[in-house]
């Protein structure tokens, strides 16, 4: 059986175009999500992966409609392989039931892999670079020193912590995290 699977990530966005491709591509049952991609809870999505049996075929727009991220797309496609279903995209025209399509699914994987770790490295050293220039990184501080002394003061008087709180405009339990650390 040949199943289409398509998703866009808002319900103000249409699933026609990709509905007319994949009744073009021979599908003859669809599911259809209205859900971000980067959700980890698709629901349509773990129907149409629990429903495909051995000689399915699963057809999608584009790889990106499948996977939140390069592993989990991995991990999908690596299922749907061990179970003997194929996949096959329409815009990427990839087709895991031929050599090639499994060459290509792999080699695009593999070059998202390595873009990956350029990013991370690229990141790395542009923190290091900014270190070495001074820059702080991270949240600013909610209080200064001086505003944590005063805290303190407050408190060791007997002035209640949900009121010092209030009047430094933090939550009492920042406040407290202040006060721990200080």
């Amino acid at each position: 059986m040949i199943i289409g699977y398509c998703r866009v990530s808002t319900l103000d966005q249409n699933l026609d175009l990709q509905k007319d491709a994949l009744i073009r591509a021979g599908c003859e049952k669809f599911y259809e999500e209205y859900i971000s991609g980067v959700k980890t809870d698709r629901p349509e999505l773990t129907k149409v992966l629990a429903d495909l049996k051995k000689g399915d075929t699963l057809v999608i727009w584009k790889l990106d409609r499948l996977g939140r991220s390069l592993k989990n797309l991995i991990e999908i496609v690596t299922d749907l392989e061990t179970r003997g279903i194929a996949l096959k995209t329409i815009v990427d025209n990839i087709d895991t039931t031929t050599a090639s399509g499994k060459l290509f699914f792999h080699i695009m994987g593999a070059l998202s892999q390595y873009e990956r770790e350029l990013i991370k490295i690229r990141l790395t050293a542009g923190i290091e670079a900014a270190k070495a220039r001074g820059v702080k990184s991270g949240r600013k501080r909610l209080l200064d020193a001086h505003q944590v002394e005063v805290a303190k003061n407050l408190v060791a008087v007997g002035t209640h912590k949900d009121e010092v709180a209030k009047l430094l405009h933090v939550s009492p339990v920042t406040l407290w995290r202040y006060l721990q650390s200080a």
